[in-house]
């Protein structure tokens, strides 16, 4: 870069990011790894679905979600990987720079807390569901070309096939990653992040005990359990406000019915806010905190 030329107010951010990519390389490996046992298990799963089907008399949606079904359990499959992965890299991202004391270089570095933790928080909100989404797309895409090759002849349940378009399976998983694992886990997010910026050692271990605790004291106290729904509802139901039906668990059922809905919702905002203050909290900690 010219000397006389200003350096980009991103450009910091952008390296951050970069830095987080490298050091974290299960981020994208996990998913990867994970999307080619898939596809080898598909060889086998994908094929003998149809020839199942075949000649059963089902109604036309029943047999759509039938014939769908190996490409949703791979979808689901690949977000609860990422999301565990997500999960464990907001409990050591701002607690292991101190722990190993690389925090003292990054800090001599001229790279605001802001700018670090924000680098940091663009993982699980921003980068870890776009790996999600091409991974995803990738290994469905693929499930599909080996089972259009083993049915090229024309064989038993190959019309099948005609029910499956993965543009609209595409456009539902984007939505659903975009509206639950970035922006309605948030605050799960934020939480994770500020006791990761905060404990010496065991975050994961100090970022449920108070919520146990919590859940626990109301309980014993007045014997409801309001704030463990709370928290269901929160991470496990879906943001319309419907609990998920474990029977029958897909990616529509888990996601809110319009955009409208969803961003009409009190609680995402509210979620937003939680997170935001979250994440000053985290960088508050961060300037102050010193190596453990």
């Amino acid at each position: 870069m010219s000397p006389d030329r200003p350096e980009s107010p991103t450009r910091p951010f952008f390296w951050s990011v970069r830095r987080e990519l490298w050091e974290n390389r299960a981020l994208y490996l996990a998913p990867l790894a994970v999307a080619i046992l898939i596809i080898a298990a598909s060889l086998v799963g994908t094929i003998r679905l149809p020839m199942k089907l075949h000649g059963a008399s089902l109604a036309p949606a029943r047999r759509q979600e039938l014939v769908e079904q190996p490409y949703t359990f791979a979808a689901l499959l690949l977000m609860f990987i990422t999301f565990v992965v997500a999960v464990y890299y907001c409990v050591n991202a701002l607690q292991i720079e101190r722990r190993d004391r690389s925090i003292l270089f990054w800090k001599s570095l001229p790279v605001s807390d802001w700018t670090t933790v924000l680098a940091k928080a663009s993982i699980p909100f921003v980068v870890i569901p776009l790996v999600t989404f091409a991974a995803t797309a990738a290994t469905q895409a693929a499930m599909m070309l080996l089972g259009g090759i083993r049915l090229l002849g024309g064989g038993p349940g190959a019309e099948l096939w005609t029910h499956v378009s993965l543009v609209r399976m595409w456009i539902l998983l984007f939505y659903h990653l975009t509206a639950v694992h970035s922006l309605w886990w948030a605050p799960l997010w934020g939480w994770l992040l500020l006791v990761s910026a905060w404990a010496r050692r065991s975050a994961l271990l100090w970022a449920t005990l108070p919520l146990l605790a919590v859940g626990l004291l109301e309980k014993i106290a007045f014997n409801t359990t309001h704030f463990a729904a709370f928290l269901q509802h929160r991470f496990l139901g879906d943001p319309s406000g419907a609990a998920s039906n474990p029977k029958h668990l897909t990616i529509s059922s888990m996601t809110p019915a319009s955009p409208g809905q969803f961003f009409a919702s009190p609680g995402f905002w509210l979620g937003l806010a939680f997170a935001a203050i979250c994440l000053a909290a985290a960088v508050r900690l961060r300037r102050r905190r010193e190596p453990v």
